[in-house]
């Protein structure tokens, strides 16, 4: 019988084997590999290599032969190995090209129906468009907006974002409306261990307020102010609050194009007021309005998971949440250009114009 080839192992290559060995993810075929291997290295014989590993001395030997001619590439499969594709480009193109035409008395193809019209199985399909990212049971929405000015007010609120004007107050304004005061039909179970925290999905409402808030982007503090109603009077309310606030001092305010930020009172209160410069977003893009940021905060901290008795707990838990806020205030920080927010709109017509 002739001796067993010897292996020696350089640092990396040890590393590499032993990393492998203690992966929790790698491949059975790799860790067995890489085991005979680092055997093979301390000198041990095929027979014992198979015997202590529990494996065939032809699967240590081949392993051994295949590390000595070629090193860690070597415990790779030669290409061409394993079985053979059942099904040709041909047919992934038509499943391809299936999937992306609905169904005629369906919104989207499920797996188990289009193999079932292409003539394969539904592991097959599911291999296909995991290949290629497709899936149709998932969907987006969208809402592109249509302003003629749009290019204009995103130049105007990014660079306002990236370079507020020097010794001014930037402001980000807006309400959120209709917020439900939702107590829980029982107590909310808590979290524990392999276990989430669970809220009933029956409730009693309580009634709704409306959040006014000023998100402070130049010194990272919010304002905040709820109110019963949702009308012109309780954003000059709100505005006036602001104005005692910051009594001196050039103020740029952000706004979305709610039609109470520009009734024709609001319009003469800001009219007394030179010193408050209103930005609007465009049409159907308030997201570009950072304190929405900072009210999605909000909802996922404190209102989505609570349970309020009333209104005015539900108020009481939102201005408190925001004393705490302000307390610890965390920095927003815009870092798109409004050239990259640009490209998600289609506005060739605003390039010719402009």
């Amino acid at each position: 019988m002739s001796k067993p080839i010897p292996i020696s192992l350089t640092n990396e290559e040890q590393c590499y084997l032993e990393k492998v060995v203690r992966s929790p993810s790698a491949q059975a075929r790799d860790v067995l590999r890489s085991r005979i291997v680092l055997l093979a290295a301390d000198r041990l014989s095929n027979r014992e290599i198979a015997q202590r590993l529990d494996c065939n001395i032809n699967t240590a030997r081949l392993w051994r032969n295949r590390f000595f001619a070629l090193g860690i590439k070597g415990l790779k499969d030669l290409k061409g190995r394993g079985r053979k594709p059942t099904y040709d480009e041909n047919k992934k193109a038509e499943i391809i090209a299936s999937t992306l035409t609905p169904p005629e008395q369906a919104t989207h193809w499920s797996a188990r129906r289009l193999g079932k019209k292409v003539g394969v199985s539904k592991s097959t399909v599911h291999r296909i468009w995991k290949a290629h990212n497709l899936k149709p049971h998932l969907e987006k929405t969208f809402k592109y907006s249509r302003d003629p000015m749009l290019l204009e007010k995103v130049v105007d609120i990014v660079g306002l974002y990236l370079n507020p004007p020097e010794g001014a107050l930037v402001l980000s304004v807006d309400e959120k409306s209709q917020i439900q005061a939702l107590e829980r039909s029982q107590p909310m179970l808590p979290l524990g261990p392999g276990r989430p925290a669970a809220r009933t999905h029956d409730y009693k409402r309580n009634g709704t307020t409306t959040l006014y808030a000023a998100l402070n982007l130049t010194e990272p503090e919010v304002l905040g102010r709820c109110s019963k109603r949702h009308r012109h009077q309780e954003f000059i309310s709100f505005m006036r609050e602001i104005d005692k606030l910051y009594p001196t001092g050039e103020i740029h305010l952000i706004l979305d194009n709610y039609a109470t930020h520009k009734q024709p009172k609001v319009e003469k209160w800001f009219e007394r007021r030179p010193r408050y410069h209103r930005h609007f977003t465009p049409t159907s893009a308030s997201w570009m309005n950072m304190v929405e940021a900072w009210f999605s905060i909000l909802t996922r901290q404190r209102i989505r998971r609570g349970s309020f008795t009333s209104e005015i707990t539900l108020q009481k838990s939102i201005h408190k949440y925001i004393r705490d806020w302000n307390k610890h205030p965390v920095p927003f920080k815009w870092v798109k250009t409004s050239e990259e927010v640009l490209r998600h709109y289609d506005i060739a017509n605003f390039r010719t114009e402009h």
